[in-house]
């Protein structure tokens, strides 16, 4: 069986192989970021100097891989994870002129109206991004022209009648399922494609499937279990039983339409009902 170092390095993805992989599997929160990240970035340009929205960072793998290969500014914005452990491992990295921890809910952003020329999100979207609202409250932080790109676990097709394999609702070797309810967030491309394009505030650039992702995801977790990294159940064994028939990375790529001020109806509004709700 390969190595860990073996199973982390990969020709499709050049630029995460410069990374210490006992670094990336500090850092597991999940298939592999780096790898998500550089596969979105292949479609998503970035300049030096861009300002970038990391949203749903983890714990800021991303953040740090996006300023240091494309001299970018980002704010790596996380709510499972706190600011005060990020900024640690910014600074760890040598990444602090470039990346700015923050602890924050996807809903409630504290950053002005189109301050980002881009938001990134690499295996979080899916928490909160399909409420058909939320890309209308996002784009209001993104400039006119500004980018947005998400990599998020994702289906290769519809289930049969809408039901999940046995292959992947069995128990696992070690009693776990793959298939369990949150997983109803693993949606098709031509899914996120549409869910994009019907609020009118973006035009779709690119959403299409990862060629062998089931794969690279397969890789991480057999790196994590042999590294004993992981804070999860391996799901490396569902994965290989699906090859990726139905289970993969979607990515979706978008521009930003009109001013950031007047997306989301009218800001004024929308204070209102935040305050509200928060009563």
């Amino acid at each position: 069986m390969p190595d860990v170092r073996e199973l982390l390095t990969k020709p499709e993805f050049p630029r995460s192989n410069g990374y210490d992989p006992d670094w990336v599997l500090d850092g597991w929160m999940g298939p592999n970021p780096l790898w998500l990240a550089e596969w979105l970035t292949q479609e998503l340009p970035l300049e030096s100097g861009d300002r970038v929205l990391d949203l749903g960072c983890g714990k800021a793998l991303t953040s740090v891989f996006l300023a240091r290969e494309f001299d970018v500014r980002v704010h790596a914005v996380d709510l499972w994870v706190s600011a005060d452990d990020n900024w640690k491992r910014v600074v760890a990295a040598g990444a602090q002129d470039r990346v700015m921890a923050v602890h924050a809910e996807a809903h409630a952003l504290p950053f002005g109206a189109g301050c980002f020329d881009a938001v990134v999100s690499v295996d979080a979207w899916q928490y909160f991004g399909t409420d058909v609202m939320y890309l209308q409250y996002l784009t209001r932080f993104v400039k006119p022209g500004g980018l947005i790109g998400i990599v998020v676990p994702g289906l290769a097709k519809p289930f049969p009648g809408g039901v999940a394999p046995e292959h992947l609702t069995r128990p696992q070797a070690h009693g776990k399922p793959f298939w369990e309810d949150e997983c109803a967030c693993f949606l098709p491309a031509d899914w996120w494609r549409r869910h994009f394009e019907q609020t009118g505030f973006v035009d779709v650039l690119t959403a299409d499937l990862q060629p062998d992702g089931w794969r690279h995801w397969r890789d991480m977790e057999v790196a994590a279990e042999q590294a004993d990294a992981s804070p999860f159940p391996s799901d490396a064994e569902a994965l290989e039983a699906d090859a990726g028939e139905y289970i993969g990375f979607v990515r979706v790529v978008a521009r930003v339409r009109g001013e950031p001020a007047a997306n989301y109806y009218d800001g004024a509004l929308l204070d209102k009902v935040r305050g509200e709700a928060g009563d």
